[in-house]
């Protein structure tokens, strides 16, 4: 009764339109004072605790790291550098825009960034060459999503405070299944680009691309420090958030000189307000995750599905079921710092691996992502490319349907996900 009262008072107030941070706050308000008993003082110290972890630090500092990445020309080198590469075949700035943002994904942790700093200078290139909007914007839109699957990113920290799992062991897990959906991203779009006869760039020669290589190779290189450096032990997955931070500041200001220290103020604002909204959802979600432990609702779960006698393939299909159906109504850190807790429990009796299990989460945001009615890179491909969002919605069906092909793979192909963090001695 108390559970049905907690998710369907949280479900009531957000189809009102209300804010997901706001709406998790009068929930366990709302519960505190009607169905529990819980001392309030315990729920006050649980509200300045819930956010005093050393691991939390690392969603600021990889948010500031994603802005003056963006802001800093290093997105433009990067598409350079792809279009040297793989531009030459069908759908040539396509394929280069994808390969540009699974490269930025590296290096950001957010899909959004990814989105408006490849899609802003790709999409205007593409029109220009020839190509229809809505192939472009379908492109980068889902494209975009490797943000939050390739190393560091913002969702994967907020899992890993949620479960207790490695961040270092999370971020490394996204390698090959990044990879992997960047060539399907990239299969689907050479086979749509061939068929409709779509303009090819001129060859580049060896010299050109490695000339595009040097000037990239200031951005790809925080890629080395953040895993070089939790790999051998030099600092921590926060540190390295940390470190990549200063090192994008750097390159941005100092190497790429695209951005003046004038401009570094306007960065620091965005970042701290991003900062500080994520900050305000993680401690409110908090809250919501103490009063469901407090009532033994995750526990509780995890004993009704061990009791129908569910194996790891039936949990995982009915937790994608679940991920997916949260996905329509909200972003992705909410969704993880609601359900983690939930699934979680469960997932370890199976024998699943956290790690594994995060991967899958990711990849069901990703879906999230690039669907309305919440999704994000949809509504910023939107702005940039000034199409509908019911004509963006149509665009992006065939790289969305791939999405859910490849969140089937990793779904039931574990090894993806857990061998090279394995490897490496992570876990």
């Amino acid at each position: 009764m108390s559970s049905a009262f907690l998710f369907g008072l949280l479900i009531a107030l957000m189809l009102t339109g209300m804010p997901i941070s706001i709406s998790l706050g009068l929930t366990v308000l709302t519960f505190l004072f009607t169905m529990t008993q819980v001392p309030l003082d315990s729920v006050a110290l649980k509200l300045f605790t819930g956010i005093e972890k050393f691991e939390i630090m690392a969603v600021p500092f990889f948010i500031l790291a994603g802005n003056f990445l963006t802001h800093g020309g290093v997105a433009r080198r990067m598409i350079n550098f792809a279009s040297s590469l793989i531009g030459h075949f069908y759908g040539g700035l396509a394929l280069a825009g994808i390969m540009a943002c699974a490269m930025f994904a590296l290096v950001c942790g957010s899909s959004v960034a990814t989105v408006v700093a490849i899609g802003s200078i790709v999409l205007p290139a593409m029109v220009q060459a020839g190509y229809p909007m809505r192939f472009g914007a379908g492109v980068i839109t889902v494209a975009g999503s490797l943000g939050i699957l390739m190393l560091p990113s913002i969702p994967k920290v907020i899992y890993a405070i949620s479960t207790n799992t490695s961040i270092g062991a999370l971020f490394v897990a996204g390698l090959l299944p990044g990879i992997l959906l960047t060539l399907m991203l990239c299969g689907v779009t050479w086979y749509i680009a061939r068929k409709n006869d779509y303009p090819r760039l001129p060859r580049k020669g060896w010299g050109e691309r490695w000339k595009a290589f040097r000037e990239s190779v200031w951005g790809l290189m925080i890629v080395v420090i953040i895993i070089g450096g939790i790999y051998s032990g030099v600092f921590t997955a926060t540190e390295a958030a940390a470190v990549s931070a200063v090192y994008a500041f750097f390159v941005s200001v100092f190497v790429y000189k695209d951005m003046g220290f004038k401009d570094v103020p306007k960065v620091l604002i965005n970042s701290a307000n991003m900062s500080a909204m994520l900050l305000y959802i993680i401690t409110n979600a908090a809250l919501f995750s103490f009063i469901m432990t407090n009532e033994n609702i995750p526990q509780a779960l995890a004993g009704w599905m061990l009791a129908k006698d569910l194996n790891w393939i039936s949990f995982l299909l009915i937790a994608n079921l679940m991920l997916l159906l949260a996905g329509n109504f909200m972003e992705p850190s909410s969704i993880i710092l609601i359900m983690a807790p939930i699934l979680y429990p469960t997932a370890v009796a199976l024998g699943i691996n956290p790690v594994h299990l995060g991967i899958l989460i990711d990849a069901n945001m990703e879906v999230g992502l690039c669907h309305p009615p919440v999704g994000l890179n949809l509504y910023v491909a939107s702005g940039i490319s000034r199409l509908g969002i019911t004509e963006m919605t149509k665009a992006v069906m065939p790289w969305l349907i791939t999405l859910l092909a490849f969140l089937v793979i990793v779904t039931y192909w574990p090894e993806l996900s857990i061998w090279l963090p394995r490897a490496m001695g992570m876990m």
